[in-house]
């Protein structure tokens, strides 16, 4: 078959039968431009999506939705050129219903016979669908038809034809749409019919390696680094990569202007002004403009901005049509513009009048103070000059302004205030200190730290009380910023020993829990040492005191801090019902916005991840590990996540895989030590044995530690050094190294440990025949698991026990519940999950599920949202819905409960 565009641009239009002219360049794409890029992952993805009656391309202009739409036809034209070529048809403005029709009933034409099925050229009257349909129906392949820039449409009437052949055809039509807001279909009733798949910006942004193949498709050589960075700054966006492509060829240094790239590139500054601006109204325009004064926005903040009560209305309708927005799916919304086009509104707005550009300043720190962001409404009121509010906010919130974890930064630097305003209230400096330090500029900080210093002998008592309060709380930030323990400790030292008096009618006046304040500022800090050291049992102790320091003081965000990591000590300590209550509570805290929220948050997943793991429930651990990964760049976090997917694959029978695991979250703890990094060394020996290398297990054990070992650590080497001589044949041995778990000093061992340990003592009586002590250590056993429901020491405990779980439901036990259970569960094949559905009353799926559909299920048992399931998994919210719709339908299922519970009755979860 020969190329169709090639008798198009022959031709100037063609002709319609008895109808008005029309532009064959309508009726076809135009020839690809030079140095195209094939993208194969987004043709899978079209091919996947043709399956389905109706697929939108939505994206605002140069996402490359007309280039992706014209090089997939022409592929699958050349894949099978026997085949009819997709139907072309591009809407332009002023499109009424006749003219559109005119053009779809030409390109409908060439898959349909005309002289069977006469197509009209004009808007199709009822009886005139009805025979189209019948004629699509009745055809053995389905219609592709594309309608690109489906958006130039105002009248919905103009697509009363399409939905009907929609509904009528037996989805024999096959219609991909590309436009740049929602066409008026019935998009809601097709994506709950499962019918439609759309395909977002999200999708369509190019990757490292699309970029990475656009550069050298324009001859452009540059390091990986600066691909990344490129790819970064441009999120991925078609129109602009290519503009830089293109720039790049004729730079004598691609890889520093890459590095230097901002919206003040004229080619790249016209093309966002002219397209994705100019489409906007100008209210839209002038809200986002306002909005550009802040890093993100939500309604409330928008509303603050600019005075407009339907700001969360338009900012909806700014993402949602122009896609210039982009959302994080929390609770409110939060939106951010693309890094380019923020960057080129920050710079029309810094080019406001000085009081306009004030007043915005002002605006976001009344919001940020009042809506609990000490941190961000500093920074404003620095920015604006309001020397007074930004001094006042400091005095009185300086404990929501230490921060916990490395400063991401942001925003732009405000300006030094005047040095008469310094000199006329030295704690001015010592609140431009702390923003700097915030927005993690040390450098700055010490300096203004210095200057704040220069002018304290003028203060009197107590305000100098007060003052040597906020300097040692500053000092403790740089401290913890520089990250040597020592400095943290004498700084904290200095802030605890600090005298919090005021003077009286000062307006500034303490804050009724401060000494409350100090405590848990300086506790946290120190706690976060121990626990960063890996001493858990101090960091326990720590954590305790300081999370009860800051609920007195009303402090949320230390609270959060102390709850969340407690909540992991806990866990690791064997404390399950105390860790998911303390990280569920967490988890409900007002966290706020941004990384450090993200963080904290990941610790309590963390936290209720190793629950999960220790009560058998494997998808559920997977689910938040997960969600765990924000605070994957903390080593305590990287170490803990490690070994729990470490035994999460031991017990899925992979111990190499395990293994493998394991070595690289010990090997990444490096030489820190403390209890973690024993408990670390017991893992991987436990791990060496299970894969049966009994003899490298030995020499593990027989290692001299790194540094000293508690009794609790200990214990958990010899546990596992007698696991390994049990599971090497010598039981006698395996007797000899295990460590005696019902003595006094056992009571302080993790609750993990002893239960390990006392297991280990039920098998060595049941393989010495003594099936009476054997019963009795097993009723010990339980003893300890039943208060914190533990599932999994029993599920994955040496061959025998299963035999006496058996017989111990019958010799009578105090926990027939749990032991019924457990019996089940061993009895069960791994991965099962008892439901009471007998295996053989489960009919077989007539379709696997594929890898990726199988990961999604597992998530699909968690509380997690489908956005928050794409953000875990690095994929559109899309690419989600459309694989939780062939779970569905492979499942035979309409809701996520159902799915869920067949899919255990058939144990694939």
């Amino acid at each position: 078959m020969p190329d169709d565009r090639s008798t198009v641009r022959a031709d100037v239009a063609v002709r319609a039968p008895g109808g008005p002219p029309l532009l064959a360049s309508r009726l076809a794409p135009a020839a690809p431009g030079e140095a195209m890029v094939l993208r194969p992952r987004l043709a899978r993805l079209l091919d996947e999506a043709v399956t389905r009656p109706v697929t939108l391309l939505r994206a605002p202009a140069g996402w490359g939705k007309t280039t992706l739409l014209a090089t997939w036809r022409r592929t699958r034209q050349e894949a099978e050129p026997q085949a009819p070529a997709p139907a072309w048809v591009s809407v332009e403005a002023g499109d009424d219903p006749d003219r559109l029709w005119s053009y779809l009933g030409a390109a409908l034409r060439a898959v349909v016979d005309p002289a069977q099925t006469p197509l009209p050229d004009r808007a199709p009257r009822p009886d005139e669908l009805e025979i189209v349909a019948a004629a699509l129906a009745a055809r053995e392949r389905p219609v592709v038809l594309i309608v690109d820039d489906l958006h130039r449409i105002t009248e919905p009437a103009a697509l009363a034809g399409l939905e009907f052949l929609l509904r009528h055809s037996e989805q024999r039509l096959r219609l991909v749409a590309a436009g740049r807001t929602g066409p008026p279909l019935a998009v809601h009733r097709l994506r709950l019919a499962g019918e439609l798949t759309d395909i977002g910006p999200d999708d369509l942004a190019f990757t490292g390696d699309e970029t990475a193949d656009l550069l050298t498709a324009h001859g452009v050589a540059v390091p990986a680094a600066a691909v990344a960075r490129l790819r970064q700054l441009t999120g991925g966006w078609a129109a602009v990569l290519r503009i830089a492509a293109l720039a790049l060829r004729d730079q004598p240094d691609p890889e520093r202007w890459i590095g230097e790239l901002g919206a003040d590139q004229p080619e790249i500054a016209g093309y966002l002004r002219a397209e994705p601006l100019a489409g906007l109204e100008s209210t839209d325009r002038e809200l986002l403009r306002r909005a550009a004064v802040v890093d993100a926005v939500c309604a409330g903040l928008a509303a603050a901005l600019s005075g407009d009560a339907d700001a969360e209305e338009r900012l909806r309708a700014i993402a949602h049509d122009n896609g210039l927005l982009h959302h994080d799916g929390s609770r409110p919304v939060w939106y951010r513009c693309h890094p380019l086009l923020a960057d080129l509104l920050h710079r029309e707005l810094v080019r406001l009048p000085p009081a306009e550009l004030r007043d915005l300043h002002l605006r976001a720190a009344g919001w940020y103070a009042g809506n609990g962001r000490p941190a961000a409404a500093l920074r404003h009121a620095l920015a604006a000059g309001d020397w007074t509010s930004a001094t006042d906010l400091f005095v009185v919130r300086w404990p929501e302004l230490v921060p916990y974890e490395r400063p991401a930064g942001g925003g732009p630097v405000p300006a030094p205030p005047p040095p008469e305003a310094v000199e006329r209230d030295p704690e001015l400096a010592l609140a431009c200190a702390a923003e700097r330090a915030l927005g993690g500029d040390t450098g700055a900080a010490e300096a203004f730290l210095r200057l704040a210093g220069g002018h304290t002998r003028r203060l009197p008592q107590p305000r100098r009380s007060r003052f040597d309060r906020l300097v040692a709380a500053v000092e403790l930030t740089l401290a913890r910023l520089a990250g040597d323990p020592q400095p943290v400790r004498d700084a904290a030292a200095r802030l605890l020993a600090t005298d919090g008096g005021h003077p009286t009618g000062d307006p500034r006046a303490a804050h009724a829990g401060e000494d409350a304040d100090v405590r848990a500022v300086a506790g946290t800090a120190l706690a976060l040492l121990v626990f960063d050291d890996g001493d858990l049992t101090g960091a326990a102790s720590g954590f305790a005191e300081a999370l009860a320091a800051a609920r007195e003081a009303a402090r949320p965000r230390t609270e959060l801090v102390c709850a969340s990591r407690w909540s992991l000590v806990a866990a690791l300590r064997g404390q399950l019902r105390a860790a998911e209550e303390m990280a569920r509570a967490a988890l409900a805290l007002p966290s706020g916005q941004g990384w450090a929220a993200l963080l904290d948050c990941g610790y309590a997943h963390l936290a209720l991840a190793v629950v999960a793991l220790h009560r058998n429930q494997p998808a559920e651990a997977e689910a938040h590990l997960g969600l765990a990964a924000p605070a994957g760049a903390e080593p305590v976090p990287v170490a803990v996540a490690g070994w729990c997917r470490a035994y999460l694959r031991l017990d899925e029978g992979e111990p190499s895989v395990g293994h493998r695991l394991l070595v690289e979250a010990r090997t990444g703890w490096g030489t820190r030590g403390g209890e973690l990094g024993s408990w670390l060394r017991a893992a991987e020996l436990d791990l060496h044995s299970a894969r049966g290398d009994v003899q490298t297990a030995r020499e593990l054990a027989g290692e001299p530690s790194s540094g000293p070992t508690t009794g609790a650590a200990a214990a958990a080497l010899a546990v596992a050094a007698a696991r390994t001589e049990l599971r090497a044949g010598d039981p006698p041995a395996a007797d000899r190294l295990l460590p005696d778990w019902t003595a006094a000093p056992a009571a302080d061992w993790p609750l993990p440990v002893r239960l390990d340990a006392a297991l280990l003592a039920t098998v060595l009586a049941i393989r010495a025949g003594d099936d009476r002590r054997a019963g009795r250590l097993l009723e010990q056993a339980l003893d300890l698991a039943a208060p914190e429901d533990y599932r999994r020491p029993f599920r994955q405990a040496e061959p025998g026990l299963r035999e006496l779980l058996t017989a111990h439901l019958d010799s009578g036990t105090a926990h027939w519940p749990l032991v019924s259970d457990l019996v089940r569960a061993v009895d069960a094949p791994p991965g099962a999950v008892a439901t009471g559905t007998p295996d053989a009353a489960v009919p077989p799926l007539d379709e696997p599920l594929t890898e990726r559909e199988l990961t999604i299920l597992r998530y699909l048992q968690s509380i997690l949202s489908n956005v928050e399931i794409a953000a875990e998994l690095s994929v559109s919210v899309n690419t989600v819905k459309t694989h939780v719709r062939n779970i569905y339908r492979k499942l035979d299922a309409t809701r996520r409960r159902d799915a869920v519970r067949r899919a255990r009755q058939l144990h694939l979860i």
